[in-house]
């Protein structure tokens, strides 16, 4: 049996079969269990900020383990004192954290405390936005504004309001005395990597000041260098009132983390929140390694100067199919004139470089923010053979009908 048919054999059949079957991976490139050679453009959906087997993480990963796996939230860790102590550094504001396993689990964190913040005054609801992701738990998805994700579970918990993404004045009519807090991303990730208009996050800020809202921003995707700053919200110079992190902190290993700022990490008090595996030593001692790396290696800057340069390489893709170009940092989409987005992802793999039909018109790249400008310029024709390929079947689809 083929380790596909082992798969289809044994597991939920929740995501399909993937179409790929991975071995080992170095630097930027992966390679399959057949040997084939692959440019990793998708980076495990924007985890691999290191990309793979870099050293600093495999050296940090394997003292550690070797040194203590594990300890339940019923211990106290050197690695996981020193990495809140790092991203309360980093984000520049008084913070505290929890550490979870995941983006869903530091979204449930978030909204318990928006829970807290406002039972007093008998607040309970969120709002959201149409077309944003937050995960897959019950409350995750209950405030995941993609309705064909939440129906087949429904009822979930709420209440829960959801107005357009980047409408800000939709958001202020929508925030009132029954709103415990809004949720929102710097950018929309799942929703195929789509800034808002400029201000918006700066507006949600003032819409929940004077609202008496918390903002919980979810940086799930866009924290820890992904744009080219440590969070978004540093950039557009907007303080959260509850961030949540995960994906890219850990460089691979299962982490998220909900960050308190002010009044609002005080919420908790003993019993209100846990997690068995949560900030776990492995983990914490992988995402100091991430933290260290970037800052050290200079990748910030490099995710900016590669990320124009990845940029300008896809602004000049000549092809019918192609509607735009957009994203920040090493976070791009290209936006398609149709749903032709899974057939370029298997054409593009097919030539060796693995893209990610994130929507069906929409293609998004989340390489490793180890990414260099000879990588990129590898990369381009791949994607562009990709793009011609679908073109032409596409075409001679059109004539045949």
């Amino acid at each position: 049996m083929t380790i596909s048919q082992r798969w289809q054999a044994v597991m939920m059949p929740n995501y399909g079969t993937p179409p790929l079957a991975l071995d080992h991976g170095q630097g930027v490139r992966v390679w399959d269990v057949d040997g084939n050679s692959y440019l990793d453009f998708v980076g495990g959906i924007a985890v691999s900020s290191l990309g793979h087997a870099h050293p600093a993480l495999v050296a940090a990963v394997t003292e550690q383990v070797g040194r203590l796996a594990h300890t339940s939230n019923l211990a106290i860790h050197e690695p996981g004192v020193r990495l809140a102590e790092k991203l309360v550094e980093l984000l520049d504001l008084p913070a505290r954290v929890f550490f979870a396993n995941s983006g869903a689990e530091a979204n449930e964190c978030a909204l318990k405390l928006a829970r807290l913040a406002g039972r007093a005054q008998g607040r309970a609801e969120i709002v959201s936005c149409h077309d944003s992701f937050h995960g897959r738990t019950f409350g995750a998805l209950s405030v995941t504004g993609n309705a064909a994700k939440r129906e087949p579970f429904a009822p979930l918990p709420g209440p829960v309001t959801f107005v357009d993404y980047g409408d800000a004045a939709a958001l202020r009519r929508a925030v009132g005395p029954r709103t415990a807090a809004v949720i929102v991303e710097p950018t929309l990730g799942e929703g195929g990597v789509i800034a808002p208009p400029a201000g918006f996050l700066a507006a949600a800020r003032s819409i929940c000041d004077d609202g008496g809202a918390l903002l919980i921003v979810d940086e799930v995707q866009s924290g820890i260098g992904r744009t080219g700053s440590w969070f978004a919200t540093q950039a557009e110079g907007v303080r959260p009132d509850v961030i949540t992190l995960a994906k890219g902190l850990g460089g691979g290993l299962p982490i998220g983390a909900c960050l308190g700022v002010g009044a609002a990490g005080e919420l908790f008090a003993p019993g209100d929140h846990g997690s068995t595996f949560g900030g776990n030593p492995v983990s914490c001692a992988a995402a100091l390694a991430v933290l260290a790396t970037i800052a050290d290696d200079g990748l910030l800057d490099n995710v900016k100067r590669v990320g124009e340069h990845l940029a300008r390489r896809l602004d000049a893709l000549d092809s019918p199919l192609v509607a735009e170009t957009r994203g920040s940092g090493l976070w791009r989409a290209v936006g398609l004139t149709g749903p032709h987005a899974s057939a370029v992802e298997a054409a593009a793999r097919r030539r060796g470089l693995l893209v990610n039909a994130v929507k069906p018109t929409a293609l998004r790249l989340a390489p490793p923010l180890v990414l260099t400008e000879a990588e990129v310029d590898e990369a381009a024709p791949m994607l562009a053979a990709a793009l011609h390929e679908v073109a032409a079947a596409t075409a001679e689809d059109g004539a045949d009908a």
